[in-house]
């Protein structure tokens, strides 16, 4: 899954799913890999290949996510990392509720954080997020996250002081004998800051996945084998604004297979 240079992504991160484990620490976890086929890419060149691994879990004072993706160009190479890449991104929440032992909900808020995400891969990439998280209750979804960021960018981006708002979701749609799992993230970075080193201009990044329980439906296991796609939409991505001399405007799909471990 794509996360600003490659994707969240789940994003994002992704903690659908898991399973309950003994002791008081980890409360539950859940792994998964993803292969993705897709083409008419931004920026990169146009044909893709991913392999994802992803972690979530669920602790005594928060809950984590990592993902970690190895990008294959198709026997091109990008201008700035070769023939193929990586990138990863951790991110680690602290759960005010947890903590304090105290039931912080209000509203829609079931419980408020402090989130976090530490975004590093080949090239200037490396970027550290910080603030205020919500786990949200919303008829339907199996779970609903609203973080708010404040983005501190290394290297040559500028990027301190930006503002990134960051939702992500987790739908199921029962169908036939099986069901369709709708989850995802977005990540918008919602104005500029400029230096003297360089502009990251604002952005938004729509990256959801849209999958069929094919394990489910072939009595293999629930929540463990699933096929369908993701799509991908990010205007001015990687924080470079598009022109007519150069389109970093993306939208495109890419083929999934996702089995979770």
């Amino acid at each position: 899954m794509k996360r600003t240079l490659s994707s969240l992504a789940l994003a994002g991160g992704l903690l659908a799913g898991g399973q309950a484990l003994a002791g008081d620490l980890l409360q539950w976890q859940n792994n998964s890999l993803t292969y993705l086929y897709g083409k008419d890419f931004a920026v990169n060149p146009e044909i893709q290949q991913t392999f994802t691994f992803e972690h979530a879990d669920g602790w005594k004072y928060g809950d984590n996510f990592l993902f970690i993706d190895k990008i294959f160009y198709n026997g091109e190479k990008d201008a700035f990392v070769g023939p193929n890449t990586y990138y990863g991104e951790f991110s680690p929440r602290l759960s005010f509720g947890k903590i304090f032992d105290q039931k912080l909900a209000f509203g829609p808020v079931k419980d408020v954080l402090l989130a976090m995400t530490y975004e590093s891969g080949e090239g200037d990439v490396d970027s550290y997020l910080i603030g205020p998280g919500f786990d949200l209750d919303i008829p339907g979804f199996d779970w609903f996250q609203l973080n708010f960021y404040q983005r501190h960018t290394e290297g040559d981006r500028a990027g301190d002081n930006v503002w990134q708002i960051t939702p992500a979701w987790s739908y199921t749609i029962a169908v036939g004998k099986s069901d369709v799992l709708i989850d995802g993230f977005m990540d918008w970075v919602v104005d500029n800051d400029e230096n003297g080193r360089g502009t990251y201009h604002a952005n938004l990044h729509f990256n959801p996945q849209i999958k069929y329980d094919l394990g489910k439906a072939l009595s293999w296991g629930e929540k463990q084998l699933y096929v369908g796609i993701e799509y991908d939409y990010w205007k001015d991505k990687y924080g470079i604004e598009d022109t007519p001399f150069f389109d970093t405007n993306q939208n495109t799909a890419s083929l999934l297979v996702k089995v979770h471990f």
